[in-house]
């Protein structure tokens, strides 16, 4: 029988388990000087444990958070830490099976929107806010795929602009909170705080800046300019797989552990955060628990975004479909791992600079590895999850640069075509597939018009440009999907391997 279970708060801290590690700082003297809006699980695995392990060396108590779940569905996770003092256990899955569990400390204040949207804008312009951390996921910023403009006529937007937020009445979506506070900020002669995107888009503080500042523009451009002139969105990339915890990651770290935790996160060993130096108010010291704090993060995010994000996307629909639920199971599948080293090297890498201290073939092998360790059980149906914010940001630059430059094409074609056979929401033995995406019903539209138009999927203009119209790409994504649909998916890709390994 295991510990006794213990529920997670302040009060009980210092009863749990001595192998599960804890603040070594006194939470009483941290005071909040992010305010960060998605206190999901990626968040608790990267910014926070960081600022906790900051903490723990004794530096960074001013530099506390603040987390905000600004959607109605965040209730339950603020409501969750709410009632364990904003603590959780971080808890590293090694690949050997032992656990490694940490409470984190760093989250010190919680404010749930839509119950006050007043008190987070007054969070926002207290003068100890200096950083506005992000991750809201890569459709959050609302950036039509083909223009690159803001999509001001979703509806929160248009329920915003409707109200005077400059005028003090209360927003309701992210984009709202933060012109609505740098408002005020200026209006009482405040410095503005820094915006920090964590998202996993390519130039994401520049994507911030831009569509942030396209919405303060049209509530005010005189406040836009300042914004632009201002405020500063640095850009970064952020790595670590974080799997969506389950009901047995709960039941294991209290019985194995005695923690009794609400939502503790569950993550990989491996982490990175590249950082660009661009901070308006000051940061924490970063770099002195390995972050790599960098005057360029291009060549590292590109090397994320095309190569892990897109080899995520390489591997979740032809998994899928070949019968798999998780991505240990594909990658410790030689058939499957094969293509991913295939589609890294000779489409991905390709595409990238020159990535400073980084030994490209190395990272490809260790991105296999990573997503083979059994013990993360990182679902497919997570990796197939919004798929049309996904493919245009981390594939079709591929895509095109591969077009352009006469490189290889065909793997990448077989994707898209894997996102489109696995839209058509039946996999290969008859049973449903659920689709979940904010463009579900357009895109199972399309996929369903495809066994009689085999361009209908890649003809959505908003999601793949003019792909549809460049015959070399049109060609090999339609024999893939042909491929696809007569035999399967690990037919396909054993028809690749013959393809790969007959000489050039």
């Amino acid at each position: 029988m295991g510990p006794t279970p213990i529920p997670l708060s302040d009060k009980s801290i210092a009863q749990l388990d001595p192998r599960v590690g804890r603040p070594a700082y006194d939470r009483s003297e941290v005071t909040a000087g992010i305010v960060h809006f998605g206190v999901g699980g990626f968040h608790r695995a990267h910014e926070a444990m960081y600022l906790d392990a900051l903490m723990n060396g004794g530096d960074a108590l001013e530099w506390g958070l603040c987390g905000v779940g600004a959607l109605p569905h965040d209730r339950r996770i603020i409501e969750t830490l709410r009632a364990q003092d904003g603590l959780y256990t971080l808890v590293v899955k090694h690949p050997d099976g032992h656990l490694e569990p940490r409470v984190v400390g760093s989250i010190v204040e919680l404010l749930f929107a839509p119950d006050d949207p007043q008190a987070v804008v007054d969070r926002l312009v207290d003068e100890r806010t200096r950083i506005v951390s992000l991750t809201i996921t890569e459709g959050g910023y609302l950036v039509n795929q083909v223009t690159g403009e803001f999509d001001a006529e979703d509806p929160s937007i248009q329920a915003d602009l409707a109200a005077d937020l400059t005028g003090g009445q209360a927003p309701t979506t992210v984009f709202g909170f933060i012109t609505a506070a740098l408002a005020r900020r200026r209006a009482e002669g405040r410095e503005p705080f820094t915006v920090m995107s964590c998202d996993n888009l390519p130039d994401n503080g520049d994507v911030a800046r831009r569509m942030i500042c396209a919405f303060a523009r049209l509530e005010d451009p005189t406040l836009a300019d300042w914004m632009e002139q201002e405020v500063a969105f640095p850009n970064c990339m952020v790595d670590r797989i974080t799997p969506v915890t389950s009901p047995e990651d709960i039941e294991r770290l209290r019985d194995e552990f005695g923690v009794d935790d609400g939502w503790p996160v569950v993550c990989e060993p491996f982490t990175q955060w590249v950082l660009e130096d661009r901070f308006g108010q000051g940061r924490p010291p970063f770099e002195d628990v390995g972050v790599q704090v960098v005057d360029d993060v291009v060549p590292y995010e590109l090397m994320k975004l095309r190569l892990l994000n897109a080899s995520h996307q390489a591997l979740c629909y032809l998994g899928h479909l070949a019968g798999y639920r998780y991505a240990h199971e594909v990658c410790q599948d030689p058939l499957f791992a094969d293509f991913l080293l295939s589609y890294m090297e000779r489409e991905g890498s390709p595409t990238l600079p020159p990535v400073p201290g980084v030994d490209l073939d190395a990272y490809r092998h260790e991105l296999v590895a990573r997503f083979a360790n059994p013990e993360v059980r990182d679902t497919l149906a997570r990796l197939c999850a919004e798929s049309s914010d996904r493919i245009p940001k981390w594939l079709v630059p591929v895509i095109r640069a591969n077009l352009r430059d006469g490189g290889e094409i065909d793997r990448s074609a077989l994707v898209v075509a894997s996102w489109a056979r696995y839209a058509e929401g039946r996999d290969e033995r008859g049973e449903p597939i659920e689709v979940v995406d904010r463009l579900k019903d357009r895109v199972m539209a399309a996929a369903a018009r495809q066994r009689e138009d085999p361009l209908a999927f890649i003809r959505d203009r908003d999601l793949f440009g003019d792909l549809a119209d460049d015959d070399r790409f049109a060609a090999a994504y339609t024999a893939a999907l042909e491929h696809l649909h007569e035999h399967g998916a690990r037919a396909t890709l054993e028809a690749r391997a013959a393809d790969d390994a007959r000489p050039a």
